[in-house]
């Protein structure tokens, strides 16, 4: 039977060089933010507020009355895709970024409300993905949805098969 508990006398202390000596300093490396850069892009940025714009309810589409109309045409080819970042335009700076946002709200919802939670989701989603501090976030509401617009759209998309 082996005995594993410490004789008098016999214990080891060891001292802060001996300790560093044998496992090496704790903290010899820098953090890791002083270790390189982190460069975001601006479309990284756009696509962020874009998601986090179109979570909110009461926006029916982003983007003025062209980018709009073409946005739409592509997404009707095969093969496209909605455009995420259409109606976004962000700057990014090192700490720093600024959104402007180009929104379509649905009609009966209030425009005032709708804005202010789109500043605070886009805000909450670029600060959280990126660390940067979101300055401003200035919404432009370039039309109002209206229910009978999507009727007359749906006649002209089943028109013929």
């Amino acid at each position: 039977m082996t005995d594993t508990a410490p004789h008098p006398g016999t214990e080891r202390h060891w001292s802060a060089d001996e300790a560093t000596a044998q496992h090496g300093p704790k903290h010899s490396l820098d953090a890791p933010d002083s270790r390189g850069r982190t460069t975001i892009a601006d479309t990284v940025a756009e696509k962020i507020a874009g998601m986090a714009t179109r979570e909110v309810p009461g926006i029916h589409n982003l983007g003025s009355g062209m980018a709009r109309t073409i946005g739409g045409v592509r997404e009707r080819m095969p093969g496209g895709q909605p455009s995420i970042t259409r109606g976004v335009h962000v700057e990014v700076g090192e700490h720093q970024t600024a959104v402007d946002l180009d929104v379509v709200v649905d009609y009966g919802f209030p425009i005032v409300d709708v804005a202010a939670d789109v500043r605070t989701n886009v805000i909450a989603a670029v600060e959280r993905m990126t660390g940067l501090e979101v300055v401003e976030v200035n919404v432009a509401v370039d039309d109002i949805h209206l229910p009978e617009d999507e009727d007359e759209g749906e006649g002209d998309e089943h028109r013929v098969e």
